[in-house]
């Protein structure tokens, strides 16, 4: 793939995002949460649901995890 064809590199992309995010208006505490939501979201969801797997992958307590699961209203079981 030559220089002008390839994706964007992960930080590229995350500097778009961030300067989408800015120019939208959005708060530094509401951008921070957003991203831990999906985050843990999505590690809940490589692990199936499992919290004690995932909160070992995100190296945060199990307590913590399962407060903020049910916070958000993150989904434990994968959808099928």
């Amino acid at each position: 793939m030559s220089e002008n064809h390839r994706p964007p590199r992960f930080k590229e992309r995350l500097e778009a995002l961030c300067a989408e995010m800015v120019e939208k208006g959005i708060l530094f505490p509401e951008a921070m949460e957003q991203f831990e939501r999906c985050f843990i979201a999505e590690v809940m969801r490589r692990n199936q649901g499992h919290l004690l797997k995932t909160s070992a992958a995100l190296g945060i307590h199990r307590n913590t995890l399962a407060k903020k699961v049910s916070l958000w209203k993150i989904p434990r079981k994968p959808e099928r």
